[in-house]
């Protein structure tokens, strides 16, 4: 039993972090709003989203694995500099506002546990933190702490069991896909598929396996030499990936079943962070539920604000032909580790100027979901190639989910944009 457990916690590495940095204080906003919406309504997508997320990000480590570079470093090295360029351009601009919207969550929820810390002071604090984390700490080390913070998903669990809930509906409602043909129902599943199969996951997990491969010394760096991977290593990989995921998801359910059993049956419409959902609980659920929740906040933000950052970094560096990877010392990438705390001091500012970060999160998450069918596309033509991945290619099963993830999301965003003009 112990070696069996030991076994599972060698596995989890990039997929594990991967998966929580989803459920990140802005994800968590947009799974609370859409519970708060329209109930139960939505709830089928934490169920049927699973398989076409361990799809894409399977294929995503594996293309990291096989090929020691990036994401971006192979779709440089396959397509056009226009595309690239015009991908990795959103993605800075989406992680950016992502950034704020978590930051301004974590400094509020920080608020809510010490009541006498101001939210200039908490943002300005997690900021710190965050870059000085991000920048310093070695890399072994500063994984092992992500994997800590990835406990901090407890805490929604823990908050959903402490409401009454109609678990017969809910299980109806987890099975059974409702859909509705209003411009609202569609954008709001266009942000939860953005939110949850999102262009930076991509982009990050990649780069993580090739960190892996780094600090086991199966590459000395990034773009450079071909590691030597087995059968065993894709295996661990998928294990890593598909916990990581199903994790992701059920934090996803339980934050919209208590949103639902609580704001949407008293007649709530809306909410306008994650915080105000956790603030919003204390009539339901007491004072230790809120504390728990905001908690949670601060701590999957801790885990996602350098995921996002570092997505970027990895993005652009490889764009640019720059040095790259969060082992390597800031004085080894200075452009790398710049875009990191760029990032990082934008999501910042954004909270400072005042500007609607969770109207531009919510818009951005649709952009995202918008943007992620042509990603999934690519990637799935570098899954395919042989010259790319050899022997590694893409299985038949595989092919089925990538191209029914594309098609799917594709076509709700497309019928997301004509229904705003219909």
């Amino acid at each position: 039993m112990q070696s069996y457990i030991s076994r599972i916690k060698k596995s989890l590495g990039p997929g594990l972090i991967t998966g929580i940095a989803d459920d990140d204080p802005s994800g968590i906003a947009t799974y609370a709003q859409t519970g708060v919406m329209f109930g139960l309504g939505q709830l089928w997508l934490a169920l049927y989203s699973i398989p076409f997320m361990i799809a894409v990000q399977e294929m995503c480590g594996r293309i990291g694995m096989v090929t020691g570079k990036g994401l971006a470093g192979v779709i440089k090295s396959h397509y056009s500099r226009t595309l690239l360029y015009f991908a990795v351009l959103l993605l800075f601009i989406a992680n950016t506002v992502n950034i704020g919207a978590d930051l301004g969550a974590m400094a509020t929820s920080m608020n809510l546990v010490f009541p006498h810390l101001t939210f200039g002071l908490g943002l300005i604090a997690l900021t710190l933190f965050t870059v000085l984390t991000t920048v310093y700490i070695p890399y072994a080390t500063y994984v092992k702490m992500l994997k800590w913070l990835a406990l901090s998903i407890g805490a929604y669990i823990i908050t959903a069991f402490t409401i009454h809930h109609a678990w017969g509906e809910i299980f109806s409602a987890l099975i059974t896909p409702h859909i509705e043909w209003n411009k609202t129902y569609l954008l709001n599943i266009t942000a939860m598929l953005g939110t949850t199969i999102s262009p930076y996951l991509f982009f990050w997990q990649a780069s993580e396996e090739v960190e892996e491969e780094l600090s086991h010394k199966k590459l000395r760096f990034f773009g450079r030499g071909t590691p030597k991977i087995t059968k065993a290593d894709i295996a661990q990989m998928r294990a890593d990936t598909v916990i990581g995921m199903v994790a992701s998801q059920l934090i996803t359910f339980f934050i919209i079943i208590t949103a639902s059993a609580t704001l949407h049956e008293q007649g709530i419409t809306g909410v306008a962070s994650a915080t105000q959902m956790a603030e919003a609980l204390r009539p339901f659920a007491g004072n230790f539920s809120v504390i728990l929740f905001a908690l949670g906040i601060v701590g999957t933000g801790l885990l996602a604000v350098p995921t996002l950052a570092g997505s970027a970094g990895y993005a652009l560096a490889e764009a640019q032909g720059m040095k790259e990877g969060l082992g390597l010392a800031f004085s080894q990438a200075r452009a790398f580790y710049y875009v990191i705390i760029i990032s990082m001091l934008a999501g910042a500012l954004v909270n400072v100027l005042h500007i609607d970060a969770m109207s531009m999160l919510y818009y951005s998450a649709a952009a995202n979901g918008i943007l992620a069918a042509p990603l999934v596309v690519i990637i799935l033509l570098l899954a395919n190639n042989k010259a790319i991945l050899g022997d590694k290619t893409n299985s038949t099963l595989s092919n089925v989910l990538g191209w029914f993830t594309a098609l799917c999301m594709g076509g709700v965003a497309f019928f997301t944009v004509i229904s705003f003009f219909a």
